[in-house]
């Protein structure tokens, strides 16, 4: 059987890490032997709760995320079975009742904010990256992303980065970058990085063919 690899790349919030796996995909989308997780389709459910109620949740500390549910389903694409992966809605705070297919392939990529957080989740890496951008960058970006496609308001992402997420950032996610193989300064934008990275797949990928 196959052998799946995990790349697992991780980073602060709008660092680059989506814009990274997107150009890999891309790379081998012909040959279909490379998927992209998000961990953000792993928020918890939260259809229980009052739209109020959801609004209030950390959503960047690690008690957001099914992290056990993460990983059971990547066990069983490592194993050769298909998921059927949640897709998180960010408009209504709660997880969606659709959900996506996913089979398994030569190469997984996950990522999010608390992969190298988490324990368990780096150990089931075989390559782990973190993405290092200036937080003012980070900023900005996240202020435009969320506004225009998360349908939040300019006053609530300020107040929610200001009060939660750069002390998250450095509470969780600044010190788990002691564990990665590799570190990408600038995400997307370092092409140097991400020609590496393409290498490194397509060996792998070559190398199951044998």
């Amino acid at each position: 059987m196959k052998k799946t690899t995990i790349i697992g790349i991780a980073g602060g919030t709008a660092s680059g890490k989506t814009s990274i796996s997107r150009q890999l995909q891309l790379q081998f989308q012909d040959v279909n032997s490379v998927t992209i997780i998000r961990q953000d389709d792993y928020y918890k459910d939260q259809s229980h709760l009052t739209m109020e109620e959801r609004i209030l949740t950390n959503y960047d500390h690690p008690f957001a995320f099914d992290n056990d549910l993460f990983l059971e389903h990547l066990n069983k694409l490592i194993n050769g079975e298909p998921i059927e992966k949640p897709i998180y809605d960010f408009v209504n705070h709660t997880r969606s009742s659709e959900t996506e297919t996913i089979y398994p392939c030569d190469v997984i990529v996950i990522e999010g904010l608390f992969i190298l957080e988490d324990e368990k989740l780096r150990n089931i890496c075989d390559i782990r990256i973190f993405v290092d951008t200036d937080a003012d960058v980070r900023f900005i970006r996240r202020l435009m992303r969320d506004v225009k496609k998360r349908g939040r308001t300019l006053d609530s992402v300020v107040q929610q980065y200001t009060t939660t997420v750069k002390l998250m950032h450095d509470t969780f996610i600044e010190p788990s970058k002691k564990y990665a193989d590799i570190i990408i300064l600038e995400g997307g934008h370092n092409q140097v990085a991400i020609d590496l990275l393409t290498t490194k797949i397509s060996s792998i990928i070559q190398s199951n063919m044998l």
